[in-house]
């Protein structure tokens, strides 16, 4: 089968490679008719997130059609039409009984203590190979897999497999209740569903942070109130909107990719800041050190964050969705620490998210087609890569059809 196989940083190639088998009683066989490009496999390909191992076929969003099960798969039979969540779960550990089904213990092959279990990931979360191909094996798929109602299309239904449930958990997250003033720093595909999400838990306003006109667009025809960091300082007029008082929540919907200001006030306050926290830390002991000898000027906390504790008011949530490699050390404890604000974080627990966002596409409480703006046949994955990376203008959410 053909699948977009990584095969260094920088270096991800469309191959042909074996198709899967199953290996558990427990896995299905899958042939996907939709997968997706998400910005999280960016991570992968730049080396953000480490411990890739090449040959691991990249992609965790899937929608297509059960062509074998294991025999101990009693829910699922071939022909069945089904969703592909990101994360993998057991349902039957007391994490995934409690609905914390992204901290499954038994998916990750590494052991409990081990942390989500995702396809296409690194060596710490698996590996699983991904779906970005033409055939996926599924491992725990009685209780991980969705069956998909068939007024639900392919091009809605990619959007259920991470980037909606993800917004949504973000949005749970961050405690949104209704009025409540919310900022979402991030309008790519994620964070145009945590907007949508925001709205549907009751957000009176939601102001948006980026610098791209197309996803800025698109998140003020939500409604979002919309901030080009670029052109202004994001905290400051964030401020500014609310009264002085800064935001109820805000939802970091971009990680540590963030792409930072390169001129105005928001730039400039920037790299003041940047330089007073280099200059503190050269003046601790190296013991002391955020990252130990790994440490560098420049490596500060993560933009986005430094900016969310600033634009939430006093005793407010901060909610992290976007992702952070392990070796992140670095956060404004301080500054959250004395203004009471409350952190919460995590990846989505899509098995329990999920199932309750099918129901709201399908009676159309939401349509999540507007974020899909790109289809693209699976043998030209790499070249849309290369254009969902440089965030050309419109390139919001892209679907691969093998």
């Amino acid at each position: 089968m053909k699948a977009v196989v990584f095969h260094g940083i920088g270096d991800i190639r469309l191959d042909t490679v074996p198709d899967p088998q199953l290996q558990q009683p427990t896995d299905a066989l899958v042939r996907l008719t939709s997968s997706a490009i998400c910005g999280t496999d960016l991570h992968m390909v730049r080396g953000t997130l480490g411990e890739m191992q090449p040959g691991t076929i990249l992609g965790h969003e899937g929608v297509g059609i059960v062509e074998e099960v294991g025999r101990s798969v009693r829910n699922l039979r071939p022909g069945d039409r089904v969703l592909i969540p990101s994360t993998i779960s057991c349902g039957f550990c007391s994490y995934c009984r409690a609905g914390y089904t992204a901290q499954c213990d038994t998916a990750n092959p590494h052991g409990p203590g081990a942390g989500t279990a995702f396809f296409g990931g690194p060596k710490s979360t698996g590996p699983f190979q991904g779906l970005q191909a033409q055939y996926a094996r599924a491992p725990l798929a009685h209780a991980s897999l969705m069956r998909m109602p068939e007024e639900i299309g392919d091009d809605r239904a990619i959007m259920l497999s991470d980037i909606f449930p993800t917004g949504y958990f973000g949005a749970q997250l961050a405690g949104v209740r209704t009025g409540d003033t919310v900022t979402v720093f991030g309008a790519g595909p994620v964070g145009q569903f945590a907007i949508a999400s925001a709205k549907l838990m009751g957000a009176g306003r939601v102001v948006v942070v980026d610098r791209v006109a197309s996803r800025l667009d698109m998140a003020r025809t939500q409604g979002a109130e919309v901030v080009n960091f670029d052109e202004e300082d994001p905290v400051d007029t964030i401020l500014q909107l609310s009264g002085g008082i800064g935001v109820d929540r805000v939802i970091d919907a971009v990680g540590v990719d963030a792409v930072r200001a390169e001129h105005g006030a928001a730039a400039q306050k920037e790299k003041d800041q940047q330089q007073l926290f280099d200059q503190e830390v050269k003046e601790i002991a190296p013991q002391t050190k955020p990252d130990g000898d790994n440490w560098q000027p420049g490596s500060g906390p993560s933009q986005v964050l430094q900016w969310a504790v600033k634009a939430v008011a006093k005793a407010g949530t901060v909610a992290i969705i976007g992702v952070y490699p392990p070796t992140d050390r670095v956060f404004p404890i301080g500054e959250a620490m004395n203004r009471n604000l409350v952190l919460r974080m995590g990846n989505c627990n899509h098995r329990a998210v999920t199932p309750r966002l099918i129901e709201l596409v399908r009676n159309g409480t939401l349509d999540p087609l507007a974020v899909l703006t790109q289809r693209e046949p699976l043998v030209d994955a790499i070249a849309a890569y290369r254009e969902f990376d440089r965030r050309e203008p419109g390139w919001i959410k892209v679907k691969l059809e093998p």
